[in-house]
């Protein structure tokens, strides 16, 4: 019979350990390790593979719940700082918005969106989750719309938002292009200082994307030497197409209402209407990525969004 030695079975031991320690470490390095969500008094933070990722942050005081800052897997700062601002102070990290809610102005922040709950409902995975409900409030300070949110972050840095507003009163929402779901980007990532814009059609720069309905649209430049973006993902079973509201200084949303607006007059006013105690649900996603489209793999990631949210 065939004897090995202790000191050969010890190696072997150590050898498929090693191995398999390896292997281990592989696969975490490519999907960026387990999401973990942690709660404080009012936020909630976000780490993969135990480095931060980004922060949702829901005080009472704010305007409006947002997400703050997003990085890059290289741990880069996406997202424009909040201080110091030039313009457009209500352009936030990541968020959910919109101006003309029968005639309040939440894009602007002049009416406010206030959070009610947060609730983990995965705290550790790929994807974990939370459960935001938010009140948009009226002149009042009782809610016009009940958002309820659903939101999964995967290890690839892939955001999705499951939305459903219902309406505590008859709601309107109006034809604007101040929406709705988004980021503002970091000032090197923008078009005007050297950043790319890309559409699933091919189409090229913001002035081609911009208002037009695609399954998605890529943003993606360097920020401090760190090749990165971030796209934005539309639905096929959402109750519309939505239109991209993709500029050069940076601003990157999405939103189903507005088709006047977002083709300059060409087509005819679109306005929405939600009796009081009916809903509405739609589901978006956002991708941080390396590099360009093509390295990023958006496509790819595009038909992995379609999987995770059928």
């Amino acid at each position: 019979m065939l004897s090995i030695s202790k000191s050969v079975c010890r190696v072997l031991m150590v050898t498929v350990a090693l191995g398999l320690s390896l292997q281990a470490g592989l696969l975490r390095a490519a999907d960026g390790g387990p999401v973990e969500l942690s709660q404080g008094n009012d936020t909630v933070t976000v780490k993969i593979g135990g480095e931060e990722f980004t922060t949702y942050r829901y005080a009472a005081s704010q305007p409006k719940p947002y997400f703050w800052p997003v990085r890059s897997p290289k741990g880069t700062v996406v997202t424009r700082e909040l201080e110091n601002t030039k313009d457009h102070p209500h352009h936030k990290g990541i968020w959910l918005s919109i101006d003309e809610v029968n005639g309040l102005k939440f894009w602007a922040e002049q009416a406010k969106i206030q959070n009610k709950s947060v609730t983990i409902d995965v705290p550790s995975g790929n994807p974990a989750k939370l459960t935001v409900t938010n009140d948009w409030l009226g002149a009042d300070n009782k809610p016009v719309l009940v958002e309820t949110t659903q939101i999964s972050i995967w290890s690839d840095r892939l955001i999705t938002y499951n939305v459903t507003f219902a309406a505590a009163v008859d709601v309107t929402f109006g034809d604007t292009k101040e929406g709705m779901f988004g980021i503002r980007l970091a000032d090197p990532l923008r078009e005007k200082v050297g950043g790319s814009v890309v559409n699933a059609e091919g189409k090229l720069a913001t002035k081609e994307c911009w208002g037009q309905e695609s399954k998605w649209v890529d943003y993606f430049g360097t920020v401090e030497g760190d090749a990165c973006g971030v796209t934005l993902f539309d639905h096929p079973k959402n109750f519309r197409k939505s239109r991209y509201h993709v500029r050069d200084y940076g601003l990157f949303t999405i939103s189903p209402f507005g088709q006047h607006d977002y083709t300059n007059g060409q087509l005819p006013e679109d306005p929405y209407k939600l009796p009081q105690g009916q809903k509405l649900q739609f589901t978006y996603g956002l991708y941080v990525h390396e590099g360009n489209t093509e390295a990023g793999k958006v496509a790819a990631e595009y038909e992995k969004f379609l999987r995770a949210t059928k």
